[in-house]
């Protein structure tokens, strides 16, 4: 019996893994338990086999082909480790990391959640999304039988057979006419025949978030083309509708996910991330009121954009994070020095001109108020209200639009550590900061500009007032 043709007794060795029992059978592939070979990996290992008897999708042996070439690029701890891979009398085989920390399924089935919970999970799988991205990946098949967690709450994306990478022949495009995905996430995009757009997975997010808010799919479970294709043109029931108690900023966060044309979705992932990370700064239209589907001219111009000329090309993950970095600027509010100021604003007027899409977070570091228990509380939120004020006040002169600016408040003693800290967290691209002040305590406790340069993951710019030359 060839491997994948049926289930694989205990005891019965593949590529050097000895199976122990079933984990799982699905309708592409079969999971298996396995013993690791001599020198493997220290962690518990899955093996995967397609399934390739009587009956099987066609799809699988391309499926299988498309993860094996991409698990094997991925790095990081939003994907599983790839350990080995093979074939056994032309039946393919991959043996990789076991994710036992839970699956958002699961989870999933207990929805609706509270708001706040819907917000961090949603963020969190965003997080691993925006990860995907930043390495040429489109998942293209996002949903939370695909979503898995570490110990630590890390989300995990797994099965890859729709997958697509830029650098990549695609297969999946190559072997099959029609649109390849699971119909109750689907994007409207990819039912055009456009794989390419990494926006698609941001689509997929936001059908997540709507069942996870209100245990519901935005548009149901259809097994159709032509039902799927519904969503090109009509709007799914605004989630409030099925949940009265949730927020306006959620259902804004969730609805720019599903909106039909990618431009009018997130940029990017991380930005998804961010605002559900902020919801108090997130700009509300009209769509946070929304009670009911918008009106039949509505979907008459859908219907008819949808059968006129075909969509535009859509750019690559690389190129479309390349187009909407997220910048943070580090505002000492302590250094009076308007010159600087305006330097930094100047290095961000013309970062904006090269890059529209880019996202603009001011980051300030307040210390923690030096008194008791009782009284501090008012005090660190009087500070934290005139930093956030006085940072609003830094911006004004570039007049940036509420959906491009965020705005945060660190507490803290080390505002080096805070910048780093929150940069990590949300998955800037670069930082501006200013150089420090001539000043012999600066001189003698270093800067942070310093600090910033020397362990940033990201790319810094330290900016100086005209004329000001380096110490």
């Amino acid at each position: 019996m060839m491997l994948g043709e049926g289930m694989l007794e205990a005891g019965t060795a593949v590529g050097g893994f000895r199976v122990r029992s079933l984990l799982h059978e699905g309708g592409m592939a079969l999971l298996y338990d396995v013993e690791p070979a001599a020198g493997a990996a220290p962690f518990p290992l899955i093996l995967k086999v397609p399934r390739l008897g009587f009956g099987s999708h066609p799809g699988c042996l391309v499926g299988f082909e498309v993860e094996q070439m991409i698990l094997a690029r991925l790095v990081g701890p939003h994907a599983p480790r790839l350990v080995a891979s093979g074939d056994e009398d032309g039946a393919p085989w991959l043996v990789m990391e076991r994710i036992d920390g839970g699956r958002l399924a699961d989870v999933a089935a207990h929805a609706p959640l509270a708001p706040g919970e819907v917000a961090r999970l949603t963020g969190t799988v965003a997080a691993a999304v925006h990860d995907l991205h930043r390495q040429n990946v489109i998942h293209l098949d996002l949903k939370p039988e695909n979503v898995l967690f570490r110990a630590d709450g890390t989300a995990v994306l797994v099965d890859y057979g729709l997958a697509r990478h830029g650098e990549l022949p695609d297969l999946v495009e190559e072997e099959f006419d029609l649109p390849a995905g699971t119909g109750a996430a689907i994007s409207p995009e990819q039912l055009a025949g456009i794989r390419s757009d990494p926006r698609s997975d941001l689509f997929a997010l936001g059908v997540i978030a709507y069942r996870l808010a209100t245990g519901r799919l935005p548009f149901g479970a259809p097994t159709t083309r032509g039902a799927m294709r519904r969503r090109l043109w009509l709007d799914p029931l605004p989630p409030r509708a099925h949940a009265q108690g949730l927020p306006p900023w959620l259902q804004e966060i969730i609805l720019r996910c599903l909106e039909v044309r990618p431009e009018a979705r997130h940029a990017t992932a991380a930005q998804l991330a961010h605002d559900l990370a902020h919801p108090q700064q997130v700009p509300l239209t009209e769509r946070a009121a929304r009670l009911r589907r918008r009106g039949p001219l509505v979907a008459l111009r859908r219907w008819l954009r949808a059968f006129g000329a075909p969509p535009a090309a859509a750019p690559s993950p690389a190129r479309q994070l390349s187009r909407a970095p997220h910048v943070l600027v580090a505002v000492d509010l302590a250094d009076r020095r308007e010159a600087l100021a305006e330097a930094m604003r100047a290095a961000l007027r013309r970062a904006l001109a090269a890059e529209p899409g880019l996202r603009v977070t001011l980051v300030a570091a307040c210390p923690p108020p030096p008194f008791g228990e009782e009284t501090a509380p008012e005090l660190a939120h009087g500070q934290q209200t005139a930093a956030l004020i006085a940072l609003r006040h830094w911006a004004h002169p570039l007049g940036l639009p509420a959906e491009k600016l965020r705005i945060h408040v660190a507490e803290s003693t080390d505002p080096a550590g805070a910048l780093l800290d929150y940069a990590a967290a949300h998955h800037a691209d670069r930082i501006i900061v200013g150089a420090r002040g001539h000043s012999a305590l600066r001189r003698y406790l270093g800067s942070v500009s310093a600090r910033v340069v020397a362990e940033a993951a990201c790319s810094v710019t330290v900016v100086r007032p005209a004329g000001e030359r380096p110490d």
